[in-house]
């Protein structure tokens, strides 16, 4: 995983006091990542809503299962299975529990890694209810065998076994009961064409804006028995990057802060979110202290010239699968940098909020935007 310098294990662990420093804690996580962290997904069951009208958010996707759901159970059939993407910590195990809580079925939860063998997910289908919600979390990651076993399952509700080996080797077809499959991924293009043409309803999750970040915030804040105002929700809301996984998160390490320091009746307020943000290094922006590392390298150290990936992961210390999948694609989104054939340019963008005088060069930096 890429070393960074702080990010909390768990979810209800507070700073230390004043003196403590975010670079002495454990390197091998990320403050201001979208993925989960150790036991974060089960610290955070309480702060996930259950029904729609709790699910914040994500207004297209929801008008559109209100009606499919409202269809299915008219008809007293299962909901067609539907499979959710979108990166990491936009709500889609949430919102697998929603629908399923919709539906007034029970849930299985279980992830691609975790099934390795067809027997595994045999087991785990014979034992469904009428009704019930299979979710599979990274669902791009089943192995071909499995994925095999689960063609006749989500279209024909059969179970195709192979018992014996050889000449006396006979196939059994089994029925399973009418379920609906929810897969979730980060990777749409890792799934292989035939399990996700297998799929009824296809949605993807996008980014929250932070209008909505700071309704999520609010709600959180009143589950947490925190007190926040609106533009402390806002401050937070605007550098957790569109994820409310990492909303929910800089909100614990605020009230964190703010109860060491302040008071743990103390009110989140604007000015103290601000604070407590700049004391964990997420600027305004929401980049950390990696981020920030990766720009002045390509500003300073290189002054605005096209790096290439391997020489910028010498540069910043970081290996370049890490830069390619885990830094650059947030730089990228936000125009702090781009990718030219020549290789990685800081933009004036990047400039800008560095506080830096732009490269005399700027001319040139300007047409690499439309190069690739």
């Amino acid at each position: 995983m890429p070393s960074t310098r702080w990010e909390a294990d768990s979810s209800d662990a507070s700073p230390q006091g004043a003196g403590f420093n975010p670079a002495d804690a454990a390197p091998d996580v990320r403050f201001v990542s979208g993925a989960a962290t150790a036991g974060e997904d089960a610290a955070d069951v309480t702060l996930r809503p259950t029904t729609l009208d709790d699910y914040l958010g994500q207004s297209r996707v929801k008008e559109n299962l209100r009606v499919l759901i409202t269809a299915a159970l008219q008809r007293s059939e299962p909901l067609d299975h539907v499979l959710l993407s979108g990166p990491p910590g936009l709500g889609k195990t949430t919102l697998a529990t929603v629908i399923a809580h919709e539906l007034g079925a029970g849930i299985k939860q279980t992830s691609g890694p975790a099934i390795e063998r067809a027997g595994d997910l045999a087991a785990i289908l014979s034992n469904l209810e009428p009704g019930d919600v299979l979710f599979i979390d990274e669902i791009h990651r089943l192995s071909r065998a499995v994925e095999e076993v689960l063609y006749s399952a989500m279209e024909d509700f059969t179970l195709d076994i192979v018992i014996g080996k050889g000449p006396a080797a006979r196939s059994l077809t089994l029925d399973i009961a009418h379920f609906t499959l929810i897969g979730a991924t980060t990777r749409t293009a890792l799934l292989s064409n035939p399990l996700r043409d297998r799929f009824g309803v296809n949605f993807r999750l996008d980014y929250y804006s932070p209008a909505e970040l700071s309704d999520i915030i609010i709600r959180s804040a009143t589950i947490l028995g925190v007190t926040i105002d609106g533009d402390g929700a806002a401050e937070i809301g605007s550098r957790s990057r569109g994820t409310p996984r990492l909303a929910n998160r800089l909100l614990k390490r605020v009230r964190d802060y703010v109860q060491v320091n302040v008071g743990p009746a103390a009110p989140v307020t604007e000015a103290l979110a601000r604070e407590a943000l700049g004391f964990f290094e997420v600027d305004e922006l929401g980049l950390d202290w990696m981020d920030i590392k990766i720009l002045r390298t390509l500003a300073e150290t290189f002054a605005g010239r096209p790096v290439g990936l391997t020489t910028l992961a010498s540069a910043t210390g970081e290996e370049a699968d890490s830069l390619e999948d885990v830094y650059e694609p947030y730089l990228l989104q936000n125009g702090l940098i781009v990718r030219t054939p020549k290789g990685r340019q800081a933009t004036a963008r990047a400039y800008d909020h560095l506080g830096l005088p732009h490269p005399e060069c700027g001319g040139a930096q300007q047409d690499s935007l439309f190069e690739e």
